[in-house]
Protein backbone atom coordinates (compact mmCIF):
# COMPACT_ATOMS: atom_id res chain seq x y z
CA UNK A 1 0.00 0.00 0.00
CA UNK A 2 1.55 3.36 -0.96
CA UNK A 3 0.92 6.06 1.90
CA UNK A 4 1.51 8.85 -0.78
CA UNK A 5 0.24 10.56 -3.76
CA UNK A 6 1.99 13.13 -5.81
CA UNK A 7 1.25 16.34 -8.11
CA UNK A 8 3.72 17.87 -10.52
CA UNK A 9 4.57 21.84 -9.92
CA UNK A 10 4.64 24.09 -12.19
CA UNK A 11 8.24 23.97 -13.07
CA UNK A 12 9.44 20.22 -14.87
CA UNK A 13 10.82 17.98 -12.17
CA UNK A 14 9.24 19.45 -8.74
CA UNK A 15 7.36 17.12 -7.25
CA UNK A 16 4.81 17.81 -4.19
CA UNK A 17 4.07 14.30 -1.58
CA UNK A 18 1.02 14.31 0.07
CA UNK A 19 1.46 11.74 2.65
CA UNK A 20 -1.68 9.66 4.28
CA UNK A 21 -1.96 11.06 7.88
CA UNK A 22 -3.31 8.16 10.18
CA UNK A 23 -4.27 9.71 14.07
CA UNK A 24 -6.37 9.02 17.11
CA UNK A 25 -6.26 9.94 20.56
CA UNK A 26 -3.02 9.57 21.11
CA UNK A 27 -1.49 11.56 18.27
CA UNK A 28 -0.17 10.91 14.56
CA UNK A 29 1.80 8.60 12.33
CA UNK A 30 2.65 9.80 9.07
CA UNK A 31 5.43 7.77 6.59
CA UNK A 32 7.48 10.24 5.45
CA UNK A 33 10.12 8.08 2.99
CA UNK A 34 9.65 4.84 1.57
CA UNK A 35 11.93 3.83 -1.61
CA UNK A 36 9.40 1.01 -2.33
CA UNK A 37 6.67 3.59 -2.09
CA UNK A 38 8.73 6.05 -4.40
CA UNK A 39 9.31 3.40 -7.01
CA UNK A 40 5.82 2.46 -7.01
CA UNK A 41 5.55 6.11 -8.35
CA UNK A 42 7.99 5.71 -10.89
CA UNK A 43 10.75 7.14 -8.83
CA UNK A 44 13.97 5.77 -8.33
CA UNK A 45 16.05 8.56 -5.82
CA UNK A 46 18.61 7.42 -4.06
CA UNK A 47 19.28 9.64 -0.97
CA UNK A 48 22.57 9.43 1.11
CA UNK A 49 22.39 12.58 3.41
CA UNK A 50 19.92 13.59 5.91
CA UNK A 51 20.16 17.48 7.10
CA UNK A 52 17.80 19.04 9.90
CA UNK A 53 17.49 22.91 10.92
CA UNK A 54 15.70 24.47 12.94
CA UNK A 55 15.55 28.66 12.79
CA UNK A 56 13.25 31.14 14.40
CA UNK A 57 10.41 33.19 13.05
CA UNK A 58 12.10 35.45 9.81
CA UNK A 59 14.77 33.52 8.97
CA UNK A 60 15.71 32.83 5.35
CA UNK A 61 18.18 30.59 4.85
CA UNK A 62 19.48 30.54 1.33
CA UNK A 63 19.36 30.07 -1.46
CA UNK A 64 21.80 27.67 -2.03
CA UNK A 65 23.16 24.82 -4.16
CA UNK A 66 25.82 22.68 -4.99
CA UNK A 67 27.91 23.64 -8.75
CA UNK A 68 29.91 20.46 -9.25
CA UNK A 69 27.91 17.97 -7.73
CA UNK A 70 24.61 19.48 -7.60
CA UNK A 71 22.21 17.58 -5.00
CA UNK A 72 18.41 16.88 -5.26
CA UNK A 73 16.47 17.24 -2.03
CA UNK A 74 13.50 16.03 -0.47
CA UNK A 75 12.24 18.60 2.07
CA UNK A 76 9.56 18.98 4.85
CA UNK A 77 8.80 20.44 8.23
CA UNK A 78 8.60 18.62 11.46
CA UNK A 79 7.39 21.52 13.40
CA UNK A 80 6.23 24.84 12.33
CA UNK A 81 5.66 26.35 9.43
CA UNK A 82 7.79 27.63 6.27
CA UNK A 83 7.79 29.11 2.61
CA UNK A 84 10.09 26.94 0.53
CA UNK A 85 11.14 28.27 -2.46
CA UNK A 86 12.67 26.20 -5.87
CA UNK A 87 14.73 28.95 -8.33
CA UNK A 88 15.33 27.06 -11.75
CA UNK A 89 19.06 27.24 -12.98
CA UNK A 90 19.07 25.05 -15.67
CA UNK A 91 19.94 27.30 -18.60
CA UNK A 92 18.42 25.31 -21.43
CA UNK A 93 14.93 24.81 -19.49
CA UNK A 94 11.78 26.89 -20.30
CA UNK A 95 11.28 27.76 -16.93
CA UNK A 96 15.27 29.03 -16.16
CA UNK A 97 15.26 31.39 -13.48
CA UNK A 98 12.07 31.01 -12.26
CA UNK A 99 10.64 30.48 -9.31
CA UNK A 100 7.97 28.12 -7.35
CA UNK A 101 7.05 28.42 -3.96
CA UNK A 102 4.93 26.39 -1.47
CA UNK A 103 4.08 26.31 2.45
CA UNK A 104 5.33 23.58 4.70
CA UNK A 105 3.82 22.66 7.80
CA UNK A 106 4.39 20.12 11.03
CA UNK A 107 0.88 19.17 11.20
CA UNK A 108 0.35 18.70 7.21
CA UNK A 109 3.29 16.15 6.12
CA UNK A 110 3.56 17.62 2.54
CA UNK A 111 7.17 16.98 0.90
CA UNK A 112 8.50 18.67 -1.81
CA UNK A 113 11.10 16.94 -4.01
CA UNK A 114 13.57 19.46 -5.74
CA UNK A 115 15.95 17.92 -8.58
CA UNK A 116 19.49 18.31 -9.10
CA UNK A 117 19.79 21.99 -11.38
CA UNK A 118 17.70 24.04 -8.80
CA UNK A 119 18.82 26.54 -5.92
CA UNK A 120 16.97 26.04 -2.78
CA UNK A 121 16.45 28.44 0.10
CA UNK A 122 12.89 28.73 2.54
CA UNK A 123 11.69 31.23 5.15
CA UNK A 124 10.65 30.24 8.70
CA UNK A 125 6.74 31.75 9.35
CA UNK A 126 6.27 30.38 12.54
CA UNK A 127 7.69 31.19 15.71
CA UNK A 128 10.05 28.16 15.71
CA UNK A 129 10.74 25.33 12.82
CA UNK A 130 12.32 22.68 12.15
CA UNK A 131 13.10 21.56 8.85
CA UNK A 132 14.34 18.20 7.01
CA UNK A 133 15.80 17.63 4.02
CA UNK A 134 17.63 13.90 2.11
CA UNK A 135 19.97 15.17 -0.24
CA UNK A 136 21.20 12.65 -3.38
CA UNK A 137 23.93 13.65 -2.95
CA UNK A 138 26.80 14.90 0.09
CA UNK A 139 26.96 18.27 0.83
CA UNK A 140 30.62 19.45 0.06
CA UNK A 141 30.89 22.92 1.22
CA UNK A 142 33.87 24.15 -1.00
CA UNK A 143 31.49 22.81 -4.15
CA UNK A 144 28.75 25.74 -2.51
CA UNK A 145 26.96 28.56 -4.34
CA UNK A 146 24.22 30.54 -4.01
CA UNK A 147 21.50 33.46 -5.16
CA UNK A 148 21.06 36.34 -3.83
CA UNK A 149 17.24 35.85 -1.86
CA UNK A 150 15.94 39.21 -3.29
CA UNK A 151 17.11 39.36 -6.86
CA UNK A 152 14.88 41.31 -8.46
CA UNK A 153 15.12 39.37 -12.34
CA UNK A 154 14.12 35.91 -10.27
CA UNK A 155 11.65 38.23 -8.15
CA UNK A 156 10.64 35.79 -5.17
CA UNK A 157 7.42 37.32 -3.05
CA UNK A 158 8.65 36.69 0.46
CA UNK A 159 5.99 36.13 2.86
CA UNK A 160 7.99 38.38 5.31
CA UNK A 161 7.05 41.22 7.05
CA UNK A 162 10.31 43.19 7.35
CA UNK A 163 13.88 42.28 7.18
CA UNK A 164 14.20 38.54 7.42
CA UNK A 165 17.38 37.33 9.55
CA UNK A 166 19.86 35.71 7.16
CA UNK A 167 23.14 34.87 6.97
CA UNK A 168 25.91 37.50 5.42
CA UNK A 169 27.28 35.42 3.26
CA UNK A 170 23.79 34.48 1.89
CA UNK A 171 23.10 39.00 1.54
CA UNK A 172 26.51 38.97 -0.66
CA UNK A 173 25.40 36.07 -3.26
CA UNK A 174 25.35 37.53 -6.74
CA UNK A 175 22.14 38.12 -8.98
CA UNK A 176 20.64 36.24 -11.47
CA UNK A 177 22.62 37.94 -13.82
CA UNK A 178 26.24 37.07 -11.92
CA UNK A 179 25.44 33.80 -11.22
CA UNK A 180 26.25 30.27 -11.27
CA UNK A 181 23.76 27.96 -13.86
CA UNK A 182 23.44 24.38 -15.05
CA UNK A 183 23.60 23.56 -18.80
Amino acid sequence: MNNFTVRHAPMDGLLIFETKKYGDGRGFFMEMHSDESFRELGLDLRFVQDNRSRSGRMTLRGIHFQKTRPQGKLVFVTRGEVFDVAVDLRKSSRTFGKWFGIRLSGDEGTLFYIPPGFAHGFCVLSETADFMYKCTDFYRPDDEGGLLWNDPLVGIDWPLSGDPVIAERDRNYPGLDRCFFYP
